[in-house]
């Protein structure tokens, strides 16, 4: 096994499968709208906060643009769909968090979504209990790739972050943990691993291979 202390793990597109699901939302959005390219200005939110969403998307469509109406709609639908324990875990999830607690691993999760959002999911899904500690987006001064949300997760669970491995899938969030001084590894989702990620992360194609590496 891998000489390690704890895991932090972020949570949309590592825990469960939302960042499709609400991709989805917004290019059902796209078409009923007739806003053009919805994927790119997306993709490129993938690990932010939803100031930094925003601020993404009025500079992809302009000041006129009805973000907030939009981002409303999207959500709305997000929910109707999702809410109640409906939304999809990724394989391996329960696998990789039973592995952590039987080895007597710190398990944390650092997502910049809302806490509220972050504990509701959680809950409903099953595994909130797993968690020792959560660190969310509303907490921090300053969102991924500045490594705050991390250091956070780490302080809480009282283990050095050289000690601690980071389960991440967005750009922003293995240079966060980078910064951070924890040791990435990156399960691609909607994006994939590019020569930047390689550098910095461990990357491995699903949660069954985090397992399969830190067991190593």
């Amino acid at each position: 096994m891998k000489n390690f202390d704890a895991v932090v793990f972020d949570m949309d597109g590592v825990i469960f499968d939302s960042e499709r699901a609400v991709m989805d939302c917004w290019i059902a959005l796209a078409k009923k709208y007739n806003i053009p390219n919805i994927e790119e200005p997306y993709l490129a939110c993938t690990g932010t906060t939803d100031a930094k969403t925003k601020e993404i998307m009025m500079n992809a469509y302009g000041p006129d643009f009805p973000y907030d109406d939009y981002a409303k709609e999207a959500s709305k639908m997000y929910h109707e769909k999702y809410d109640g324990g409906r939304l999809p875990m990724k394989h391996g999830v329960l696998k990789i968090l039973n592995y952590l607690k039987d080895n007597n691993k710190k398990i944390a999760l650092a997502s910049s979504t809302r806490r509220e959002t972050v504990v509701n999911q959680l809950r409903d899904a099953g595994i909130l209990e797993f968690f020792d500690e959560i660190v969310t987006g509303d907490m921090v001064k300053r969102s991924k790739p500045a490594p705050d949300i991390f250091l956070m997760a780490c302080e809480k669970i009282g283990v050095k972050p050289g000690r601690a491995f980071a389960v991440e899938d967005s750009y922003n969030g293995i240079r966060s943990a980078y910064a951070g001084g924890l040791k990435p590894i990156m399960v691609p989702d909607l994006l994939p691993a590019n020569g930047e990620m390689k550098d910095l992360s461990i990357v491995v194609r699903t949660l069954d291979d985090v397992v399969l590496y830190l067991m190593d």
